[in-house]
């Protein structure tokens, strides 16, 4: 996937040495790295779709209501790391190490697991997250 990215996207030259470092970081130090620029500039990488402002005329239940996509987000991991990295495997397709990698970066802070899946299955993949012992939000 980054090697897609890579492709799709050209880094202007005064960022190539720091675009080159943080390709070496693994997961975990990417989400601390975060947390520091964060607190440095008073910022946060995360953008909610709650803060977002409704439509003129829509009420919050109505938005809801027509949604039929969600991004299933891992808020916490719990007790049971490692059933919650079989079901983060099972459901992103990933290795081992990734899977590993996703689940202890939540441990940090809330992780994206997968985006844009149907109404029942996030719903259905909500249910083994907490069958495991871990917190799933849908967005």
């Amino acid at each position: 996937m980054a090697e897609e990215i890579k492709e799709k996207s050209e880094v202007p030259a005064k960022f190539k040495d720091l675009v080159e470092k943080i390709e070496t970081l693994s997961v975990l130090d990417l989400a601390e790295l975060v947390k520091v620029l964060e607190k440095k500039f008073g910022v946060s990488a995360s953008t909610s779709v709650m803060a977002m402002p409704p439509a003129a005329g829509a009420a919050p239940a109505e938005a809801a209501e027509e949604k039929s996509t969600y991004n299933i987000e891992l808020k916490s991991v719990g007790d049971k790391k490692i059933e919650v990295i079989k079901v983060v495997r099972d459901i992103t397709e990933k290795g081992l190490k990734e899977a590993k990698d996703l689940v202890e970066a939540a441990m940090l802070a809330p992780q994206m697991v997968k985006e844009n899946v149907k109404k029942e299955e996030a719903q259905e993949m909500k249910k083994r997250f907490e069958a495991a012992g871990a917190q799933v939000e849908l967005k």
